[in-house]
Order: structure tokens, then C-alpha cells, then sequence
């Protein structure tokens, strides 16, 4: 055998060693980590590892890993046309209410009254909201040039940093933490643009689940039926703006955090490019797929949100040095090309939700776009590598908190983050290497000619919560990885991705599709998703 093959085994093994004393250190200061844990993250991580091996073996030696933004920028989808007659966008009132003022009102009482109440919010700042909203409401009054998110009440994912103020991501590990400094740069567009901040949302834990599980809080709950899942991370995003509570929540999408929430609670939630918002003041979870994302009541409030946050930044030097661009919302234009492949009903795709899709192609082939079947492509590698990428990036993030604090991870967050003790450096140099090659295949065999690809955004309804919780941990992580089959692998591609209401289920729960644009191909997704909410009606509840 070559003896570069025996060395690298070598090193894999001593890396599981390494990993074994760490495991074992935590043990030793109060981390409990049951030996079937132990063996079962281990074999989650060969897994993985198996994976990456497979995909990597028809790569050339001579090809390295470059800056993933020269890539996204190297495929960037040209801008629609320059918009000019787009009418300003004016905020919709609720019914009965006439002001900022009385619409921050409106959010408290829907807040005390509307499933799931309180549960979707982790601090709700209601003086201060009702400040800003009368300050608003004056200078509505006189005329002044207001932003375009002027006066709306909008809820954030507690996991941005606000001067004064601690984000609590999710735990209590950060109880005894300094407060905020300054601003995350996305809060600070946020009021730019005039939003009323009216308090931080429940997430999952480190934004580690995709059901809204939070050991600490209490599982997300779906606002259409409280005894089922919400979705998350972003979970109290979609339950406020899934129950009325705001028109507006900001999240996080790493493996189909905003998507599925927004699927699952029945709202669109939009997945900018990779690098296209700053993580500035933002909690890491995985940098090279975590991207801050808009959950809104219509496509064009998520639209008009994107823009507001979305584009270059001084202070995060990783964002895209191209500002964000949006459809003209006035005019339609079905001058556009949508792929999709052909699917059948299985483990990961229900009846109703293969129904809800095929309904959407037809309603879009109605409308007058032209519809082109290509290639799905390997939706499970490609997740596979994104959970290499994230397994690495935050088992590095949160090293020293797990070895000195673990007593304040729930068990099953602490199972997934513990996976990157186990990734080698091997492989996560080579899921950097994979990436440019499998979004190159991405859009020449499944969007050849597109400007968009559709998918399924979940298998489909909102499971109840009682089928997310339990002992059999290894269960549970298999539905979990089924239930964002269908997004996690496009954070690991890096493009952008709306998520819009297409139906209901046989429960009568929310069925949500998805648009997959080309990197910085928001606009053209945006427009597509809002001419299909003009012409269906959706959301509705």
C-alpha cells in the first residue's frame, strides 16, 4: 500500500483519539456523555466521512480549494431589467388599524391572544416599540421620506447582537455573558429602513434543529396546530408571523432555517446567496452556510426586507461586493424559464406534497412561463457534505464552551456538535474543494438554460411534536435529516431559495414549494414567487 495512504490513516486515527480524550475531559468536568452517544456520533461522522471520500475521489490534485464568492460571483444570474415604475411599498394595516401606534398595540394583544403566544417570543420590548412606532407615525404625519420597512413591527431571531442587550442563542449558556456593544450590522439596516423591533424569538437551541426543539424553552409550535412541530430554527419567526403576531421576522438559514418554518407555519421565507448578508454581531453556527434571511405575511415584504439588510458590508469583509436588486413587483413578467425534475411519493415525499407541487407547475405553466424537466440532483451527498462543513465548523466554534460548560447543551444538540470532533482535515479541506464542482454540475444538469429550479421545501406537513421527542436519539436525528432533505443540501451550494405557500395537507396544515435561483438570482426568484401569490391567493388561513 503507499505509504502516504498509511500516513493519512494514521492521522484519522489519531484524530478519533484526540477526539476520545476530549470526549473524556468533558466526561470529567460534568459533561455526560452516555457511551452509546459516544458510539453512535462516531458513527455519524464515518458516515460522513465515507461520503466525502466517494465524491472526492474523480477530484484532480490540482484543484484547490478558492474563495467560494469569486465562484458565486463567477455564475451570478444577470439582474432583471432596471426597475422604474415599481409603486412605493406601503405597509398593510391589519384591519382596524390606522397607525404604527395602534399596529404595535394590535401585536400585543395578537401576541397574549393568538397561538402560540408568548411561546414564539423570548423578549418582547413593548415600551420601546411604542415609542418608535409614535415617532413614527409623526413623521408619517409630516411628510418625511420614510424607509421602506417605515413603521412595521418585526421580530428578530434571539441571536443578534443590540446595543444593551444580551442575545441569548437559544440556551442559557450566555446568561452571565456582557451585554451588546453595538449593533449587529443586520439590526442596523433594520431600523434604517424604519422597522419597529418589538422584541428577540424563541429559537432552537444554537440553532441546531430543524423542528424547533428547544430543551430549555419548549419545542416550537406550529401556529395552525399546536401539536405539531413549527419548524426551525428560526421556530419563533414562522409562529409570529405564521399567527399574526408581526408581518415581518428576521432569521437565520444554515441548512433550511428560514425555509422550513416558513413552509411548515404556512409564510414565505427567503434564503439570500451565500455571503450576500453580514454575519456581523450574528451568533456563528457555521459561517460558510449561515445566511440571515427574511420570514414575511407576502413575497413582497420578504423582497422589501432583502433588500433592506442584504448587500456589501465594512465590517464583515466575507459579504458579496454587489448591492441587492428586486423585481419590478408591478409588472408581471413570466418571460422566464423554470426547471424541475420529476418525482414520485416515498419516505421523503408524501402524496399531498407531490400533489401541491405538481399543482404549482401547472399553475405556473398556466401563467404563461415556460417549464423545463431536467436532472434532481443528489440531494442526500450534497447534504451529506454541507453536514461535513457544519459538523467541523461548529464543533470549532463551540469547543471550549462544550469541554468547560456542558452541562448547558441539551443532549441531543450536544450529540450533533460533538460529530465535528470527528471530522478530519482531510475531509473538510476536500468539502471545500467539492463545492465549485458540484454547483458548476448543479446548474449545468439541473437548471441548463433556467432561472430557476423547483423542489419541494419539505416531505411534507408539520409532524406533531410528540414524534421529535424521546429517548432513541438515533431516531430522532433520521427524522430530522428527513425532514430538511430537501434545503440542507442548497445551503452547501450556496444559491438562493424562496420558500412560498402551494397548498395544505390532509390534515389541513401548510404545503410550501420552493424556487431555487442562480447565485444572485434573488430577484428573478422573487418575482416568480410573487406573480404565483397574485395569481393563487396564497398564503391563506
Amino acid at each position: 500500500m503507499d505509504r502516504s495512504i498509511e500516513l493519512g490513516k494514521e492521522a484519522q486515527k489519531t484524530d478519533l483519539i484526540n477526539a476520545d480524550v476530549l470526549l473524556q475531559y468533558c466526561a470529567n468536568n460534568g459533561f455526560s456523555a452516555p457511551v452509546a452517544d459516544i458510539q453512535d456520533i462516531r458513527q455519524a461522522a464515518s458516515a460522513l466521512s465515507l461520503a466525502v471520500s466517494k465524491a472526492s475521489a474523480e477530484l484532480g490534485m490540482d484543484e484547490i480549494a478558492v474563495p467560494f464568492q469569486e465562484v458565486l460571483l463567477k455564475y451570478a444570474a444577470e439582474p432583471l431589467s432596471k426597475v422604474t415604475q415599481t409603486s412605493r411599498h406601503e405597509p398593510q394595516f391589519p384591519e382596524g388599524v390606522a397607525g404604527s401606534e395602534q399596529w404595535v398595540r394590535h401585536s400585543l394583544e395578537k401576541i397574549a391572544n393568538a397561538a402560540p403566544g408568548k411561546l414564539a417570543w423570548h423578549d418582547i420590548y413593548a415600551d420601546q416599540a411604542l415609542q418608535d412606532a409614535m415617532k413614527a407615525d409623526k413623521e408619517k404625519s409630516e411628510g418625511r421620506q420614510a424607509g421602506t420597512l417605515q413603521g412595521i413591527p418585526v421580530g428578530v431571531k434571539d441571536m443578534f447582537d443590540q446595543t444593551g442587550k444580551r442575545a441569548g442563542w437559544g440556551g442559557t449558556l450566555r446568561q452571565s455573558e456582557a451585554v451588546a456593544t453595538q449593533e449587529a450590522t443586520m439590526i442596523t439596516r433594520l431600523k434604517q429602513a424604519g422597522a419597529l423591533i418589538l422584541g428577540t424569538q424563541h429559537m432552537a437551541e444554537f440553532a441546531m434543529s430543524p423542528t424547533g426543539l428547544n430543551a430549555t424553552y419548549g419545542p416550537g409550535q406550529n401556529p395552525w396546530n399546536t401539536a405539531h412541530v413549527s419548524g426551525g430554527s428560526s421556530s419563533g419567526a414562522g409562529m409570529s408571523v405564521g399567527a399574526g403576531h408581526v408581518p415581518l421576522a428576521l432569521g437565520s438559514d444554515t441548512g433550511g432555517s428560514v425555509r422550513l418554518p416558513a413552509a411548515l407555519c404556512g409564510v414565505v421565507g427567503l434564503k439570500a446567496t451565500q455571503y450576500r448578508t453580514s454575519l456581523h454581531g450574528v451568533m456563528p453556527l457555521s459561517p460558510n452556510l449561515d445566511g440571515v434571511g427574511p420570514l414575511a405575511q407576502t413575497v413582497r415584504l420578504a423582497g422589501e426586507a432583502y433588500a433592506a439588510i442584504a448587500g456589501p458590508d465594512g465590517i464583515d469583509l466575507s459579504c458579496l461586493p454587489v448591492k441587492p436588486g428586486l423585481p419590478d413587483w408591478d409588472t408581471p413578467n413570466t418571460n422566464m424559464t423554470i426547471a424541475y425534475p420529476v418525482l414520485e411519493a416515498g419516505s421523503l415525499l408524501t402524496e399531498e406534497m407531490l400533489n401541491a407541487f405538481k399543482a404549482t407547475l401547472a399553475t405556473f405553466k398556466e401563467m404563461g412561463f415556460t417549464l423545463v424537466k431536467t436532472k434532481l440532483p443528489d440531494l442526500d451527498l450534497l447534504g451529506q457534505l454541507a453536514s461535513v462543513m457544519l459538523a467541523a465548523e461548529s464543533a470549532a466554534v463551540h469547543r471550549h464552551w462544550l469541554m468547560t460548560q456542558p452541562e448547558k447543551y441539551g443532549r441531543q444538540v450536544r450529540r450533533r456538535l460533538s460529530r465535528g470532533f470527528f471530522v478530519s482535515g482531510m475531509d473538510y479541506y476536500d468539502v471545500l474543494r467539492l463545492r465549485p464542482t458540484f454547483l458548476k454540475r448543479f446548474l449545468e444538469e439541473s437548471m441548463p438554460g433556467a432561472d430557476a429550479f423547483l423542489l419541494p421545501t419539505t416531505p411534507g406537513e408539520a409532524p406533531k411534536i410528540t414524534d421529535t421527542i424521546g429517548s432513541d436519539e438515533t431516531i430522532l436525528e433520521k427524522r430530522f435529516s428527513a425532514l430538511s432533505y430537501w434545503t440542507r443540501g442548497i445551503n452547501y451550494l450556496g444559491v438562493p431559495g424562496i420558500s412560498f405557500p402551494a397548498g395544505r395537507g390532509a390534515q389541513g396544515l401548510p404545503l410550501g414549494v420552493q424556487l431555487i435561483g442562480r447565485p444572485l438570482g434573488e430577484d428573478r426568484i422573487l418575482s416568480m414567487a410573487h406573480q404565483f401569490e397574485m395569481q393563487t391567493g396564497w398564503p391563506k388561513k
